[in-house]
């Protein structure tokens, strides 16, 4: 089978007098980390320990991992560039935390006569040869992980020391431009979510004048949920069957169906009561997505398992929609949460959603109400994909920026 060729746009054309390319290996050693036995593990600082670095911590202080210092082999200071060897994602290039570093990293050590530190740094973050790391590290099964004989074959770019340094300045500059303009995009983003999120508060946690309290037991004409088909001897099967929903599939505000689930025609025969109905409200009743409300669109015949629940309005008193924005809103989803029971997995009863007491107005006023929702949703969704797209177009300019700084055409 034949190997994917080193190879990057940078390379393609004529470089600038003075630079040369060198492989990898020539310029640079990769050396691996080493894995002490998990019996060796404190996880709280200790004289005669130092801190076992792994990618995680890159991210959080949270699983901090002390070991011997005896039982350490290879160690890292805050500015060594340090690689992730294992994906996904892979080649993530961290710095910053000093200490012992385990396998899942490598420490990447320039030669500082050929090559200025940040200015590898920088290369090891650009486009083509993160994709060419990609490439040459998949495998058919298990975790990909760097082949460091492969990236050692790579041609790195290399331009005098005194203009990688100037290379380095402009980098430096114009992405905390970029990065300051990111966060900027970030933050209306998060202004637009929160907005959209704000107006459903005002909604549902204030009881207008002339809007009636009641159970949702009373304004619906079933609340029931599912069942698991292992224990029943109901098989998947991989022609279309029964759809089967199950919490995953209930996200919020839309039903999720990225890979659709089949099972036995006669898993409804078992589990009529759990049978779904265009316009049915499923809500999460299990788990990390608990209180996570969907209106079932579909007209597929469908089932559900016992981490959903049903409810069917009553269509003469409350609206599948209203109650789905009213579920979804941040006043109610603070209720449901302060409800759940934590049995190992956090969940919420039948009863409480049969017993729960919602504000509703009448079913026109419900109607109104939804509309002017799904506006604001629909500006919503225009904005964040306006900004969606300032975001993509933000990280292409990284790309590009890398791209002809490598290729010598940034001075």
């Amino acid at each position: 089978m034949a190997q994917p060729t080193p190879h990057t746009e940078n390379t393609s054309t004529a470089l600038p007098e003075g630079w040369e390319i060198l492989p990898f290996g020539d310029v640079c050693e990769i050396s691996g980390g080493s894995q002490p036995p998990k019996s060796n593990f404190i996880y709280e600082p200790k004289e005669g320990y130092i801190r076992l670095i792994q990618v995680r911590d890159y991210r959080t202080d949270k699983y901090k991992t002390y070991i011997p210092k005896e039982k350490a082999k290879k160690f890292c200071s805050k500015s060594d560039i340090m690689i992730g060897r294992y994906g996904p994602p892979i080649f993530g290039i961290f710095s910053g935390i000093e200490g012992a570093y385990n396998v899942a990293l490598m420490k990447a050590i320039p030669d500082e006569t050929k090559l200025n530190k940040e200015y590898f740094r920088w290369f090891l973050k650009s486009h083509d040869l993160v994709r060419f790391v990609e490439k040459t590290s998949k495998r058919a099964a298990g975790q990909d992980g760097v082949k460091k004989e492969r990236l050692y074959a790579y041609p790195v770019p290399i331009p005098p020391l005194a203009e990688q340094q100037q290379i380095v300045a402009l980098l430096d500059t114009a992405f905390a431009k970029i990065d300051q303009a990111k966060a900027h995009i970030e933050q209306n983003i998060a202004n637009a979510k929160e907005l959209f999120q704000s107006k459903l508060n005002e909604i549902f946690s204030q009881k207008e004048e002339g809007w009636e309290e009641r159970k949702i037991e009373d304004l619906t004409t079933i609340i029931t949920k599912g069942a698991s088909p292992k224990w029943q001897g109901i098989n998947y099967i991989d022609i279309p069957g029964v759809l089967f929903i199950t919490s995953e599939n209930v996200g919020e505000g839309k039903i999720l169906l990225k890979k659709r689930k089949y099972l036995e025609l006669k898993f409804n025969d078992k589990q009529k009561k759990s049978i779904l109905q265009f316009g049915d409200v499923l809500t999460n009743i299990v788990g990390a997505s608990i209180g996570r409300t969907a209106v079932y669109d579909l007209k597929d015949l469908a089932n559900i398992n016992q981490a959903v629940c049903i409810m069917r309005c009553d269509d003469t008193v409350l609206y599948n929609y209203y109650l789905m924005y009213m579920l979804n809103s941040p006043f109610f989803k603070a209720i449901l949460h302060d409800n759940e029971v934590n049995n190992a997995r956090a969940n919420l009863s039948l009863t409480f959603f049969k017993n729960l007491v919602i504000p509703f107005p009448e079913i026109d006023e419900q109607k109104n109400i939804v509309e002017e929702i799904r506006k604001l949703n629909i500006e919503t969704n225009s904005l964040l994909k306006l900004l969606y797209r300032k975001i993509d177009n933000v990280e292409d300019l990284k790309k590009s920026l890398l791209q002809k700084a490598f290729a010598g055409e940034l001075m």
